[in-house]
């Protein structure tokens, strides 16, 4: 009998512990949009996202006016010319795709420049947070930014600020 009103016992306790737990919620959003730094670097990366989406506009659009012109010639060719001005079209096509995947692809030029650019302001962010949820004592910090979808946050909870001034900036 005394185990079993122990065991209970220790069953509330360790219940009511966790009940304890101390949770908040950061807006990764607006702390980055808050830090001058990591607008520079956004404003750097559009830039040069337009500038490389037109270089490969500009190769689709000579490959367009390629393929017109050898669809008006066409009649006019004889076989091996056909080939030889398919084989060409097709060559300036993979170029095109080529030269797009260097730019936008999983491991690209753009891909490259923004885990240069943005991820250390994005570490000392996580950072931050976490050294806040060390020596405040949150078990739990969520990020409303992420879209969770939270129905209801307490303002109170809201460390975003908090986090902005840690790292030296003011909202």
């Amino acid at each position: 009998m005394k185990k079993i009103i122990s065991v209970l016992v220790l069953a509330v306790v360790f219940s009511l512990s966790s009940w304890a737990q101390k949770f908040a919620f950061v807006d990764t959003d607006y702390i980055l949009n808050n830090i001058p730094s990591y607008k520079a670097a956004q404003d750097q990366l559009d830039k040069l996202s337009a500038d490389w989406q037109k270089e490969v506009e500009a190769k689709y659009a000579e490959i367009d006016k390629i393929y017109k012109s050898f669809q008006t010639e066409k009649v006019l060719l004889s076989e091996e010319m056909k080939t030889k001005r398919e084989e060409e079209i097709v060559k300036k096509e993979q170029e095109a795709k080529d030269l797009q995947k260097k730019y936008f692809g999983k491991e690209g030029s753009l891909f490259k420049k923004r885990q240069e650019l943005v991820k250390p302001i994005q570490d000392e962010v996580y950072n931050a947070v976490k050294e806040m949820s060390v020596e405040q004592g949150f078990a739990v910090i969520f990020d409303t930014a992420a879209g969770m979808g939270m129905l209801y946050t307490n303002p109170k909870n809201d460390k975003s600020d908090e986090v902005l001034q840690r790292m030296g900036y003011k909202n």
